[in-house]
């Protein structure tokens, strides 16, 4: 973890270096996330409610999702760029390092102009719960605790099967879209709106449903069963095949040549 944090310090002095463009760039992902934040807004301005879901649940479910992203894009972005170690060959010489490989393709890359997102999704966060009219008890404390956490960990598996995915192909861009920023923008409003079959997808093959759906309906009163708090623990589970495809993707790697 020293290495890590090593990395991310020395990413962070890097980006402070061209002091005008980072904060240039920080405000143009403020207004970024704010036109997702707006067209929430217009749509509940001609609707009351979606599918029985209000406006500040339905912001609920988008915050979430959208901390959970932002922090991989912060904190794992070499993970999310993974094609371009493979591209540059600089995944071989990583690979010839004395150390952990994971950590080190971890630390290639950070950026932290998406912090941006992560302060914008906190404070929408907020502004949910405070007009919300929940009764918190310790169990939906920990439920909103598990549901920002899977949130982090979905996006993580995400970004290592794409990573995992550029073995075979090299550069794994359209694959990482549908799946990271086509899954955010649906997984921002609660699965259950969709139709059913986008139900049984976003619940069995990439479990978004477990992340802002289950969890979501017991901490807002829809539904009193109380597994549903814990179902976001589901998604520890789907991390363990997203490693295990990682490490078979390096097994079977032989370099891209020259």
């Amino acid at each position: 973890m020293k290495l890590y944090v090593k990395s991310l310090s020395m990413h962070l002095k890097s980006m402070l270096e061209y002091k005008a463009s980072f904060i240039i760039a920080f405000l143009s992902q403020i207004m970024v996330f704010f036109s997702y934040y707006f067209i929430i807004l217009s749509l509940f301005d001609k609707f009351d409610n979606i599918k029985g879901f209000t406006l500040y649940e339905v912001l609920l479910c988008f915050s979430i999702i959208q901390f959970g992203y932002a922090f991989c894009e912060t904190f794992a972005r070499g993970i999310d760029r993974f094609d371009r170690l493979i591209i540059s060959g600089d995944f071989d010489r990583l690979l010839l390092r004395p150390k952990n490989i994971f950590i080190q393709v971890l630390s290639s890359d950070a950026d932290f102009i998406k912090i941006s997102r992560l302060i914008q999704a906190l404070i929408i966060m907020i502004i949910s719960l405070i007009n919300l009219n929940i009764s918190i008890t310790p169990l939906k404390v920990i439920t909103l605790f598990l549901m920002i956490i899977s949130a982090i960990v979905i996006f993580f598996g995400i970004f290592l099967l794409a990573a995992s995915y550029c073995f075979i192909t090299i550069q794994g861009l359209e694959v990482r879209n549908l799946f990271t920023d086509g899954g955010k923008h649906m997984a921002q409003y609660p699965i259950g709106v969709f139709k059913k079959g986008f139900l049984l997808f976003f619940t069995f093959v990439i479990p978004y449903a477990f992340v802002n759906y289950y969890p979501l309906l017991y901490f807002i009163g829809k539904s009193n069963n109380v597994l549903y708090a814990f179902t976001p623990l589901i998604v520890f589970v789907y991390l363990i095949p997203c490693f295990l495809a990682f490490k078979l993707g390096m097994k079977k790697y032989q370099s891209v040549g020259s």
